[in-house]
């Protein structure tokens, strides 16, 4: 295995030492995705990263997990103050109320789109007219994660900037983003 990876080029920025991070970049970013579920999950954990690293979320993954019941966005959206709270003491997980806040607010918004538009899938991949856009690996933001951004803003989601909703689209598929020099390109 040790041997198969060092035949693999990956993304400069993937730190190759953690597993979780390999595992990730090898089978999840940039791969196309239509599962409501996955797309709340990635967005909520996107939004999370706000301020930090992408790879400090990816490690706390499977705490949110649990501590947000599996990404239920129907769970979210109910969450009172006791949950709120019982979040704010999880040592486990990013401890940002804004963002806690953000969470239950955006799966909230989710919901609305997904009945606006029969899934939010149908509602994000339709900005591309489902097509995927090929990146250069170089951007933070582009015009579609600006018009995205602000389509979010103004349905009332919080932690939804460009830079976020421009790694948000990767995570999930619409920017395939890989460097050049990337096996996954």
């Amino acid at each position: 295995m040790e041997n198969e990876n060092k035949l693999i080029k990956r993304c400069k920025w993937v730190n190759e030492k953690n597993a979780l991070y390999l595992k990730y970049h090898d089978e999840e970013w940039g791969v196309p995705s239509h599962d409501d579920k996955y797309l709340f999950e990635m967005l909520i954990l996107e939004s999370f990263q706000a301020g930090l690293s992408w790879e400090c979320i990816l490690n706390k993954r499977e705490a949110f997990r649990l501590a947000l019941d599996n990404f239920d966005y129907k769970k979210i959206a109910a969450y009172d103050e006791k949950k709120q709270e019982s979040l704010m003491n999880n040592k486990e997980i990013v401890r940002n109320k804004r963002k806690i806040l953000a969470a239950i607010n955006n799966a909230q918004i989710f919901m609305n789109i997904q009945k606006s538009y029969d899934s939010f899938d149908n509602y994000i991949w339709s900005f591309t007219k489902g097509k995927v856009v090929y990146g250069n690996g170089e951007n933070v933001t582009s015009s579609l994660s600006d018009e995205i951004s602000k389509d979010l803003s103004k349905r009332g989601m919080k932690f939804v900037g460009s830079t976020i909703i421009y790694s948000y689209l990767q995570a999930i598929g619409i920017i395939n983003d890989h460097e050049s020099s990337c096996s996954f390109h």
